[in-house]
């Protein structure tokens, strides 16, 4: 089967979106060059406009709708509930969120300020997508799913259009992944870009779902438990995988003590500050979790939307 996007979907995806992604800066920092032994560029989505790199790939889909009378609905712990949020609002769209009751207030409360209708559920007992799907059926509003669609996957991918476009050649490059739609999007373009580039993953080791899933050469379901509130997909997407499968080398697993200690470390050194979500590559660098022969690499930091208490415990 053709994979479910192509490098001309990120390139289309980029122009698209501009009225509401910014582009981010790119960081480097010789301490954690230091600890980690090589090279590091950070594409900072953490400075994005609502705080993550979600907004390219809600802004992608919602932005080419042509009726949103009947309103979008979406599900998410917290970053794609804000980006669908402020996309519908641009579109004056209504946005209905389904939201786990343990996202993180931060989160919650930035969702509510973009006008959208939240939804809450336990996401132990309850399945989300169900609930979505059964307010689908009685308003009419459109689905936008977190990460299994191609227009989400290619506007997530323009973090690494941006990123290399910006460094130039890379040995490497590394995202977080929790569905895949980023890892999958950043993938398909920078093999178009540079070839030869190696692509990692980098998972919470208490949500490998994707890890496992590439073991097996099938999906396989987890139940996460992580302080990665954004990276508890149960498994990988039905159209992430396969483009996962093709491109990603490798899938390194950071502990979430390896992850507090990445925020720690981007906060005092960098003075940057990113959620534990978007620290799980820079954890993966950090303990030395990918393999030898690497000598520059490329991270996207995909998000800084942290509660301040629990900022303070890390």
């Amino acid at each position: 089967m053709a994979p479910a996007i192509q490098p001309a979907d990120v390139r289309a995806a980029a122009e698209r979106i501009r009225p509401l992604a910014r582009r981010t800066p790119v960081l480097t920092s010789a301490a954690f060059d230091s600890e980690a032994g090589l090279r590091v560029y950070f594409k900072c989505e953490n400075l994005q406009s609502i705080g993550a790199f979600k907004i390219r790939g809600a802004a992608n889909l919602i932005l080419s709708l042509p009726d949103v009378s009947h309103g979008v609905i979406a599900y998410s712990s917290g970053n794609h509930a804000q980006a669908t949020a402020l996309a519908a609002r641009y579109v004056r769209a209504s946005a209905t969120i389904v939201m786990p009751q343990d996202a993180p207030r931060s989160k919650m409360e930035a969702t509510r300020s973009h006008g959208a209708h939240i939804i809450t559920y336990d996401r132990f007992t309850q399945n989300r997508e169900q609930i979505a799907a059964e307010i689908q059926a009685g308003t009419g509003a459109i689905l936008v799913p977190p990460y299994d669609h191609p227009m989400i996957m290619a506007g997530q991918g323009t973090a690494a259009l941006e990123l290399l476009e910006e460094v130039g050649s890379l040995d490497a490059l590394i995202t977080p992944v929790g569905g895949g739609g980023l890892l999958s999007g950043c993938a398909t373009i920078a093999k178009d870009l540079q070839p030869s580039i190696r692509v990692f993953g980098a998972e919470p080791e208490g949500a490998n779902d994707t890890f496992l899933s590439l073991g097996a050469g099938r999906r396989i379901t987890v139940q996460a438990d992580t302080i990665a509130d954004g990276l508890r997909s149960p498994q990988p997407g039905e159209l992430t995988f396969p483009i996962i499968q093709g491109l990603v080398e490798q899938i390194a697993l950071v502990s979430d003590d390896e992850i507090r200690a990445a925020v720690k470390f981007l906060l005092l050194h960098l003075k940057i500050l990113v959620e534990p979500s978007g620290a799980v590559p820079a954890a993966a660098l950090l303990f030395r979790k990918l393999p030898a022969g690497i000598q520059s690499i490329g991270v996207v930091l995909s998000g800084g939307n942290v509660d301040f208490e629990e900022l303070a415990r890390y």
